[in-house]
């Protein structure tokens, strides 16, 4: 097997180019045409043939869509992999029908067929994009990409950057591994890669000046890895979690954790010197290396003015009185298990379930049924206390609306999408019911997911 430090001592240390940008879609353009494909990619090092993935567009990640706050996005998904695909809009607060969950948003786009992808874009932000069928295979294998939706008042930066985190595991022959229903992987941490990437790329480069403001926009589209971030050289403040904006920016700590799905938007400043280098460092157990590294030449090191706040996407205030409740208890896993838990409308004990590659429910319950985990009128707030009764951490994402935690002074936290519980952890979040329609509620960790830990969540 390819391991991750075999992977690095051989890998190039060539600069990369950064994502180009592609432009947006103007509000009465044509739908454009974006095509899931079988596609090559030289993820591994010289020596190693190129990987074969499925991709949006031929490209890893797929093309960087970039749009403005108010536009519309027009989209046809044409359908050329082997299996039934769909699309998901992670993060945007988008209409229901849209949300691209097959079996219930919409029908999967079957080989050879295209699906119309047409929402507004109420809010700016950075989100992306990712199949949201049989996810543990066809985001493993690419088909994953950013969404930018720019403010038209936006700060100004020199430098705009998407760094899309991801890792993927490969073979001793450099293609990637299967089998991807690996019970280990379903019943433990996920599929976790050997290979790290950024923008797809193993030694992500872009030069910089110093004195330079960037925009750091970091995703996290790993099917299953926590990604522990640090920064060298640059001096950041963070302004938006999930897309959504923080009242006021917030210096970013020694460590910035991004669990799969979450983002983080940074101001950061170049601090270091002419002919030196600034990182995005990702810190794992044997050691940090560099996601991203950002060669200085010479600039200014004049003071720059004190970074603002973004300007706010569109308020659905919070009220925590009043709110119908619901509890939401993850449980199963590795060395814990599950009993008698219901599965397919059958009580089920735990080899029949890990035989079925079920390992996870919520609220004894494994896998999506047709009863919502909460229903609530539009308008309403909804408040969701939740356990991890597991012996791993699950980050769990809610479409179609972004929720606050609930904090223990009855305080509310900045508005995200994903929230990750660590293991043994209680933790509440509220939000209000702005949105109508199904909305799935699951663990982003997407084995996880496959193995059974998904409800949803029903606004009238």
């Amino acid at each position: 097997m390819l391991t991750r430090r075999r992977f690095l001592t051989r890998a190039t240390a060539a600069s990369a180019a950064v994502l180009a940008p592609r432009a947006g879609l103007a509000q009465d353009d044509a739908p454009r045409v974006l095509r899931a494909a079988a596609s090559r990619a030289q993820i591994a090092p010289p020596g190693y043939p190129e990987t074969a993935l499925w991709t949006f567009d031929g490209s890893l990640p797929g093309p960087e869509l970039r749009f403005m706050q108010g536009d519309r996005l027009r989209l046809d998904v044409v359908n050329d992999i082997p299996q039934p695909t769909s699309v998901h809009w992670h993060g945007i607060r988008i209409d229901n029908a849209m949300d691209g969950v097959p079996g219930l948003t919409q029908r999967p786009i079957a080989p050879g067929e295209t699906f119309a992808y047409d929402f507004a874009l109420p809010d700016a932000g950075t989100y992306w994009y990712h199949s949201h069928a049989q996810s543990v295979e066809q985001v493993e294998r690419g088909l994953y990409g950013p969404l930018i939706v720019e403010e038209p008042d936006a700060p100004e930066v020199d430098a705009d950057i998407v760094l899309l985190l991801d890792d993927i595991r490969l073979d001793q022959g450099g293609e990637v591994a299967e089998p991807f229903d690996s019970g280990f992987d379903r019943s433990h941490a996920g599929r976790i890669g050997n290979v790290v990437l950024t923008n797809g790329q193993t030694a992500f480069s872009q030069e910089v000046r110093q004195g330079d403001r960037l925009r750091l926009r970091l995703i996290n589209a790993a099917n299953a890895r926590i990604f522990e971030l640090g920064l060298q050289g640059l001096d950041a403040m963070v302004v938006a979690l999930d897309g959504m904006p923080l009242a006021a920016p917030e210096p970013a700590a020694e460590r910035l954790v991004l669990a799969p799905a979450q983002r983080i938007d940074l101001i950061a400043d170049v601090i270091a010197g002419n002919g030196e280098d600034a990182f995005v460092i990702h810190y794992d157990r044997d050691g940090g290396y560099a996601q991203a590294t950002f060669p200085v030449s010479a600039g200014t090191a004049a003071a720059r003015a004190p970074v603002s706040a973004l300007p706010p996407n569109p308020d659905f205030p919070i009220t925590l009185a009043g709110a119908r409740t619901a509890t939401l208890l993850m449980e199963g896993g590795a060395m814990r298990g599950l009993s008698g838990a219901m599965f397919n409308g059958e009580r089920r004990d735990g080899r029949s379930l890990a035989e079925a590659g079920m390992f996870w429910a919520l609220n004894g319950v494994v896998g999506r049924t047709v009863t919502p985990l909460i229903e609530a009128a539009l308008g309403e707030t909804v408040r969701i206390g939740m356990a991890n009764d597991t012996a791993f951490a699950h980050a769990m994402h809610l479409h179609g609306m972004h929720f606050s935690e609930v904090r223990a002074d009855g305080s509310l936290g900045p508005l995200r999408d994903t929230l990750l519980m660590a293991p043994g952890e209680t933790r509440e979040i509220a939000f209000t019911a702005h949105n109508p329609g199904d909305w799935l509620l699951h663990c982003h960790m997407l084995s996880h997911h496959a193995a059974g830990m998904g409800t949803f969540v029903r606004v009238t």
